[in-house]
C-alpha cells in the first residue's frame, strides 16, 4: 500500500514556532490594554468557533491575536504557555496522542460541545456499501484511494491505522480540509465513489447526502467532546478571560450554521457577527452579563 505524506508538518511546526516566540499571552499591558491568543487547527469548525469568540472576547475589550496552526504544534503551544486557549480540541479520540504527551501541562477548561463529535471516513450515501471493512477487494471502486486533509490531523493518523486494520489496499492522499471537501463536492457531480476523512459537526453534512461508514474494528472511537483548552496559570493570570472560556458552551447547530454561512461564500467575521446578533442572550452568558 501506498501512502503519501509531504513535509508540510514540518515546516508548518517551524513556522509556528518561530512566530510563537513574538507571540504574547494573555493580559494587560502598560498602556491597559487586554489581550488574548486563541490557536486553533484550521478545521471549517475551528475557523467558525475561533472567529466567534474572536469576537467575543473583542466586546470584552481584548486585542485578540488567531493563530492558525496544524495540531500537534497548537498543543505544544498551549503546553508551553506561547498560546492562551484553544476552544477545538477533539477529545478523548481525534487529539488523544498530544493530550497524552502534553496534557499534564495544559488546563482542561470544559467541554463546550459535549458528545456530539465524531470523526471517520465518510461516503456519499449512494455508494451501496456500510462499513469500512467492505471497501476491501473494491478499492478499485474508489479509485485505489481516500481523500485526506493535512499530514498529522488527528483523523489523518487514524486512517492510517484502518488501512492496516481492515487491510486496504489503498492511498491514503493528504491535501487539506478545503481540498478534500472539493474534491467531494466534484466526485458527487460526477456521481462517483469517493470516499474522504470527515468528522461532523461540518457543513457537507447539511449540503450533500452522506453517511460515515461503521467501523466495527473501532479504529477511529465513538463520540467525543469538542472542547476548551487553555495554557496552565491562565485563571490566575486573566480571571475575566478564563470566566468567559468557562461559560462558552453551544450545540451542533449553532456551529454547523456558522461553518453553512461561510461555506456559502460570506467571510468569516461576517458569519459570526451574524450568529452573534442571532444569538445574543447566550453571548450575554457567555460574557457574564446574566
Amino acid at each position: 500500500m501506498v501512502r503519501k505524506f509531504g513535509s508540510l508538518l514540518a515546516l508548518t511546526g517551524l513556522v509556528l514556532m518561530l512566530s510563537l516566540f513574538s507571540a504574547g499571552c494573555t493580559g494587560t499591558d502598560v498602556a491597559g490594554v487586554k489581550e488574548i491568543s486563541i490557536g486553533y487547527v484550521t478545521w471549517d469548525c475551528a475557523i467558525a468557533s475561533s472567529n466567534v469568540m474572536k469576537q467575543v472576547f473583542e466586546e470584552a475589550g481584548y486585542n485578540v491575536e488567531l493563530i492558525a496552526v496544524d495540531a500537534g504544534p497548537l498543543f505544544q503551544a498551549l503546553a508551553s504557555g506561547n498560546v492562551d486557549a484553544t476552544t477545538t480540541g477533539w477529545l478523548p479520540h481525534t487529539h488523544e496522542h498530544y493530550w497524552e504527551q502534553y496534557g499534564d501541562r495544559i488546563d482542561y477548561v470544559n467541554a463546550n460541545i459535549p458528545g456530539a463529535a465524531r470523526i471517520g471516513l465518510v461516503v456519499p450515501a449512494y455508494v451501496t456499501i456500510d462499513s469500512i471493512e467492505d471497501m476491501s477487494g473494491i478499492e478499485d471502486a474508489f479509485a485505489g484511494r481516500i481523500v485526506g486533509i493535512e499530514p498529522g490531523a488527528g483523523v489523518m493518523t487514524r486512517t492510517e491505522q484502518a488501512i492496516d486494520e481492515y487491510g486496504l489496499n489503498c492511498e491514503l492522499v493528504a491535501s487539506s480540509s478545503a481540498g478534500m471537501a472539493a474534491e467531494l463536492g466534484s466526485s458527487i457531480n460526477d456521481e462517483k465513489w469517493v470516499a474522504v476523512t470527515g468528522w461532523s459537526p461540518h457543513w457537507k453534512f447539511g449540503r450533500y447526502d452522506l453517511k460515515f461508514l461503521d467501523d466495527p474494528k473501532g479504529v477511529y472511537g465513538g463520540a467525543e467532546d469538542i472542547v476548551t483548552l487553555a495554557r496552565q496559570g491562565l485563571a490566575a493570570d486573566d480571571p475575566e478571560a478564563y470566566g468567559i472560556l468557562e461559560r462558552f458552551q453551544w450545540t451542533n447547530e449553532d456551529i454547523a450554521s456558522v461553518m453553512t454561512d461561510i461555506a456559502g461564500g460570506m467571510s468569516e467575521e461576517e458569519a459570526a457577527q451574524r450568529w452573534i446578533d442571532a444569538n445574543r442572550d447566550t453571548v450575554d452568558i457567555w460574557l457574564g452579563d446574566v
